[in-house]
């Protein structure tokens, strides 16, 4: 019978050095352990098919796997999300177009927001549970990811979140404006070597990368978002550390006012937004 010590030495060996300080948290995740318990008690008997299952989860943690594919769950915001291989894996960063949606939304206030793309509905969820007077719509051209969404909203127990299919604008078709449209879209480079890395590589493709530039999607959605903005409305949108230029030019031609770029707690440019003007003017071809 194997032990937990002998597992995590199992995973210490199979996974590859960069990712050799996740044995422990792996072999726990695994076990149904906290990793506490796996380095207090190395010599805790494990039973065949748990060792069994922990071995596979090492065995395709070290093939690329993400850890959150594996135990099904990511945190993000403070919420604990479940994320499948429909969906990509929340990143950290994301919470700057959280912080960034939050702050255009006073507290207290009634508002209409549009989360486009929204994958596992974490931005959307982290948005309904800070600013309960919200209206959420998600979408997403997924119905995969947007299974996903809707669990997460239902377990979190977040019932002004409506869900819609639609591949961008075409979600909004028929709704009324929006004072905020947030959108975490595909903004990676088809040829980026990052699309090979470890963890991204098993994740929706159509979810990470946009083109040539990487710049597709925020293209689309700077053309047909604005549309949708009442008066004063804020478009918001996150993007790759280098395009921060390029998104505020094409929001400057857009017709859009109050072009900002805001930083990732990492110092990199992370999120660009802009305002439809007050009197819903000056709005043109992108």
């Amino acid at each position: 019978m194997a032990t937990v010590g002998e597992l995590v030495r199992a995973a210490r060996r199979r996974l590859p050095p960069a990712l050799s300080g996740e044995a422990e948290l792996l072999v726990a995740a695994a076990l149904g352990l906290d990793r506490a318990q796996v380095l207090a008690f190395p010599e805790r008997a494990v039973d065949a098919a748990a060792a069994r299952r922990c071995l596979a989860w090492i065995g395709r943690r070290a093939a690329g796997a993400p850890l959150a594919y594996l135990t099904g769950r990511r945190e993000f915001w403070g919420l604990e999300l479940e994320v499948t291989p429909a969906t990509l894996v929340p990143r950290p960063e994301t919470e700057t177009l959280v912080a960034a949606a939050l702050a255009r939304l006073p507290a207290g206030r009634p508002a209409r927001v549009a989360d486009l793309g929204t994958g596992s509905g974490a931005v959307a969820l982290a948005i309904a549970r800070e600013r309960p007077e919200a209206e959420l719509l998600a979408t997403d051209r997924s119905e995969a990811a947007l299974a996903v969404a809707r669990r997460n909203a239902a377990r979190l127990g977040l019932a002004r979140v409506r869900f819609r299919a639609g591949d961008w604008c075409a979600a909004l078709a028929g709704e009324p404006p929006f004072d905020l449209i947030v959108a975490n879209p595909p903004y990676v480079a088809l040829g980026d070597p990052a699309l090979r890395a470890d963890g991204v590589r098993h994740e929706p493709r159509a979810a990470l990368a946009a083109g040539p530039d990487g710049l597709d999607a925020i293209r689309r959605i700077v053309h047909c978002a604005p549309a949708h903005l009442a008066p004063g409305g804020w478009l918001l949108l996150e993007h790759g550390a280098c395009q921060g230029a390029a998104v505020r030019a094409l929001l400057a031609r857009r017709g859009l006012v109050a072009v900002e770029t805001l930083r990732d707690l990492a110092g990199l440019e992370r999120v660009t937004g802009a305002r439809r003007g007050e009197t819903g003017d000056g709005v043109h071809e992108a």
